[in-house]
């Protein structure tokens, strides 16, 4: 059996960068990996992502979905609906905030299982790739991802704590 096609895709803008976060999310089967700066203008409150997000945490118990930013606070303030999921899913979903010494990181990505990543040159920069099978990729950019992952907090509660 033949392996699949390498594919390395770039994209120039923003709404490429999201389309791409989309097609990645939406082919993700088992875990999914994603760091940002701050999530904003990335579509993490449309309806779209809301229902591949949800299809993908209601697929298996055994999924995850691993959010990391250095600021959490545009997902908790703007965007209900990954709050809605978090509430549900807070058995395989989990948002951490990055400590202060590792906020000079500057290259958002997200991995979906082994073999398929998105990735921006900069926070500031909207060029990128969406590459597919591409597993060696993947693999450096998850074990990145865990090291920030260990280095870093969970800062958004599923639920809210008051008087």
């Amino acid at each position: 059996m033949t392996e699949p096609e390498l594919n390395h895709t770039p994209f120039t803008g923003i709404n490429d960068y999201v389309a791409a976060l989309d097609e990645l999310c939406g082919m993700a089967k088992h875990s999914l990996y994603i760091f940002e700066n701050d999530f904003d203008h990335l579509g993490f409150n449309t309806e779209a992502r809301f229902n591949i997000f949800r299809h993908f945490l209601l697929s298996s118990p055994n999924v995850r979905l691993h959010i990391l930013a250095h600021n959490p606070q545009h997902l908790v303030r703007f965007c209900p609906r990954v709050m809605m999921l978090l509430k549900q899913f807070s058995h395989n979903m989990h948002i951490y905030q990055t400590p202060p010494n590792l906020r000079h990181l500057s290259e958002p990505f997200a991995v979906a299982d082994e073999g398929n990543f998105v990735r921006r040159f900069h926070f500031d920069d909207t060029r990128g790739i969406f590459a597919k099978n591409d597993p060696e990729g993947a693999r450096l950019l998850k074990a990145r991802f865990e090291e920030i992952w260990e280095s870093s907090r969970s800062s958004v509660s599923a639920t809210t704590l008051g008087l």
